[in-house]
């Protein structure tokens, strides 16, 4: 899940707590929740997941710790300490466990979601690649490459996680710009992925086009029909039912889609903003809000004494 640049990862000291967050009332029951999750100093958040209950998982570009908050108060720790890469996306599933994307590392990591353990380590890419975004459907998890066109796929046989990644070149319709050995000389290619509402497909964000494409379990793509619409530095994807939210990075803005069953047409219906954010990446949902990290990075540049935090708004 975005807008980032390709520098070197820099190491941050991560702190292991955050200072009291703002409060709101939530839609649901008159319960208290928090509506700025804050993250630690340097943290420069990128991906974010959800569940199971309400608990937020957000993955460090910086150094590639995870960070687990309760989204009942706020409060918060460093799960898991990263292995000095990236941690982008992030999808967690009902056994328990943590896929992580690996960035400009082109490897994905398995974590245990409760203890930060590493489960799984998978080596994707050998070459230039930003593994960018996860999502989990259709028995496997699915990883974008911003850099190369090609998912990687992790069968999930029973549940079983695999022993290696496979790698599964795109085809058809989806066309990367630039060249892979000179990664983000074009913009962000395949970034934000979720299913298809049939469930049979995939869709996929192009950043650098603004295009949406279904994309078949064999890596055959089709552009989605938008009707003259577009979304430009489109980043994280979100589908409940058939609306599917789309981040737009550096624009603040979450555009609105509704589809159809398989996915090969929609109509933009409307965009949303909120004067807090700044450059989030991707977006999870809980209850009736929706949670994007903010990442800040053409504000304020990546040092270690920025603070960044998550931001719940109202789900349209």
């Amino acid at each position: 899940m975005r807008r980032r640049t390709i520098s070197a990862v820099l190491v941050f000291g991560l702190a292991a707590a955050t200072s009291a967050p703002a409060r709101a009332a939530d839609a649901g029951g008159g319960t208290v929740y928090p509506t700025t999750i804050r993250l630690p100093d340097g943290f420069q958040p990128e991906g974010i997941a959800i569940g199971p209950g309400p608990v937020a998982y957000v993955g460090s570009m910086a150094d590639g710790s995870v960070y687990r908050a309760d989204l009942r108060t706020g409060a918060g720790a460093v799960l898991g300490r990263g292995p000095g890469t990236q941690a982008l996306g992030l999808k967690s599933d009902g056994r328990g466990r943590l896929f992580v994307a690996g960035g400009t590392g082109g490897d994905a990591r398995v974590l245990d979601a409760r203890t930060g353990r590493v489960l799984a380590s998978y080596r994707l890419a050998t070459g230039p690649s930003f593994v960018n975004d996860v999502i989990i459907t259709q028995g496997a998890a699915w990883f974008t490459d911003s850099t190369n066109p090609v998912l990687y796929k992790l069968p999930l046989d029973g549940g079983r996680l695999p022993s290696t990644a496979v790698r599964i070149p795109l085809t058809g319709d989806l066309v990367y710009q630039g060249s892979p050995d000179s990664p983000g000389s074009a913009g962000f290619n395949a970034n934000g992925i979720t299913p298809t509402p049939d469930g049979r497909g995939l869709l996929v964000v192009q950043s650098n086009t603004g295009r949406l494409f279904r994309v078949e379990p064999t890596g055959e793509t089709r552009r989605v029909n938008l009707h003259g619409e577009s979304l430009p530095e489109g980043d994280g994807l979100l589908l409940r039912g058939r609306t599917l939210y789309a981040v737009q990075n550096r624009l603040n803005t979450v555009a609105v889609v509704r589809l159809d069953a398989d996915g090969t047409d929609g109509r933009v219906v409307r965009r949303v903003t909120d004067a807090r954010l700044a450059l989030p990446t991707t977006v999870a949902a809980f209850g009736s809000r929706l949670y994007l990290p903010n990442i800040r990075f053409f504000a304020t540049g990546p040092t270690p004494d920025v603070s960044y935090d998550a931001v719940a708004i109202p789900r349209p």
